[in-house]
């Protein structure tokens, strides 16, 4: 794709027909039948919910964008009784099923990031190939874009930059930022970034990019939201559950990665008191799969598919355990 490109992290199409990457993939982990409850923690577009339900499942969707709880009104109606939508953050999941009288559930699916449905309207503010709003904002309140880029001080900036969007130059570009000041529009932040960085035109990879990823990272709080949703997902999930996780860049990949290593007890030690027993509480997933990526096929067919990673993982009968804090963002400075 020639610049100005699309950030990565997109999860369908929108005004098109929707295309839910690595759908025959996540359906499989999750093997759907009659009656079977499943969250789709991110809903979107509603592209796996659909599949689901297509199933016999019964889905529970979760989405901070109000857009997408409106848009999918129609399918509520469509699989009466079948399908229920939550305005709520995934990282609110199991809060919100105990609130409804369901406190497990035999699946939940998340894919993270951006979703096309997003980065497809310029009014949101997410994407330098539409110019707009310099927003970001999923759930379409608080901080935006604008407010952080504009008030924040140079060394913020630059430390957003740099652990979220992996920027080596991120103190040149916040420095310009703040020279540039104040900024309104996406093509205000993608001009500024491209001059900081000596943009040109033949470029395979627009420069740009890794500052809306990073500031879009930081206005949503979306690395903190994947971890506290991964671990509302080990309390939600019944023995036997089936954990489903699309990410689509290596920061929210190796989160994920490190989660399931840590609930399923990948390199723990073994306890020198005890020999022949391992320390630490019972792994609470088991045969966690390894990363699963699209077909060359797919990503023909939805060129957006082509970073994104399925990792999928079982509940185990073992009791619920607090995991270790989310990543600082020091623990994201080089992609794998």
């Amino acid at each position: 794709m020639t610049p100005p490109q699309v950030p990565a992290g997109a999860s369908g199409a929108s005004g098109q027909a929707h295309i839910p990457v690595l759908l025959d993939e996540v359906v499989a982990a999750i093997a759907p039948v009659g009656g079977m409850q499943v969250i789709d923690a991110t809903f979107g577009a509603g592209g796996y919910s659909r599949a689901l339900l297509d199933a016999g499942a019964r889905v529970y969707g979760f989405d901070r964008d109000p857009d997408a709880i409106a848009n999918g009104a129609g399918m509520v109606d469509q699989f009466a009784g079948q399908l229920s939508l939550h305005p709520a953050r995934f990282s609110a999941m199991r809060e919100e099923m105990t609130r409804i009288g369901v406190p497990s559930v035999d699946a939940v699916v998340m894919d993270i990031g951006v979703s096309s449905m997003q980065l497809d309207q310029g009014e949101r503010g997410f994407a330098f190939s539409h110019d707009g709003p310099l927003d970001m904002r999923m759930s379409q309140d608080g901080e935006s874009a604008a407010d952080f880029l504009n008030t924040a001080d140079e060394a913020a900036i630059a430390d957003v930059l740099y652990h979220y969007g992996e920027e080596r130059q991120s103190r040149r570009v916040a420095r310009a930022i703040v020279a540039a000041r104040p900024l309104h529009s996406t093509g205000d932040l993608a001009r500024v970034v491209r001059k900081a960085l000596g943009y040109r035109a033949h470029d395979k990879k627009d420069p740009a990019t890794r500052s809306f990823q990073a500031v879009r990272i930081h206005i949503n709080d979306e690395l903190g939201e994947l971890h506290a949703g991964l671990a509302a997902a080990q309390y939600l999930l019944k023995e036997g559950g089936v954990l489903a996780v699309v990410s689509f860049h290596s920061l929210e990949d190796r989160i994920v990665k490190r989660f399931l290593k840590q609930a399923s007890g990948a390199g723990r030690a073994v306890s020198r008191h005890l020999p022949g027993e391992v320390a630490g509480p019972a792994p609470t997933f088991a045969k966690v799969s390894k990363a699963i990526r699209p077909s060359p096929a797919e990503i023909e067919r939805n060129p957006r598919a082509r970073s994104s990673i399925l990792r999928h993982a079982l509940r185990t009968g073992a009791p619920a355990v607090p995991l270790s804090s989310g990543p600082s963002p020091s623990s994201q400075r080089t992609a794998s």
